[in-house]
């Protein structure tokens, strides 16, 4: 088997082995870890290596990022785009470079702070230790 999962499957599925046996007949531990063991092969009897390795890579991948659907340059033109009623819950924007989501509270979309990744590892946020 190719090595698309970044790791040997059938070498987890013999660690499981060892996993399942530290813990007692009938706990939890055990029963979780029997079922890990069954996921794990039913990814390897169903031919869905591929499948899984894509799936693990978005859950394993800190280079994060988020969509941003819009750039604007000023708050007042942010506010005019969501006036016009083509804002949608949850669309992440940029006003004068600065991350902000639009957000549906009763009745009105309204803009709140919310910093992208690139704004988190920026000098600022850095430096705030508290």
């Amino acid at each position: 088997m190719a090595d698309t999962l970044e790791f040997d499957l059938e070498d987890m599925l013999d660690v499981m082995n060892s996993v399942i046996e530290s813990h007692a007949e009938g706990s939890k531990e055990r029963e979780a870890a029997k079922l890990a063991q069954l996921a794990l092969l039913y990814i390897r009897e169903g031919g869905k290596q591929e499948e899984f390795a894509r799936f693990r890579k978005t859950c394993v991948d800190t280079s994060f990022t988020i969509k941003v659907s819009h750039e604007f340059a000023t708050r007042e033109e942010a506010d005019t785009w969501l006036a016009s009623g083509k804002a949608e819950h949850k669309e992440r924007i940029k006003i004068d470079g600065k991350g902000f989501m639009v957000v549906q509270l009763p009745g009105r979309l309204t803009l709140i702070d919310r910093p992208l990744p690139e704004e988190l590892r920026a000098a600022e946020w850095l430096d705030d230790s508290e």
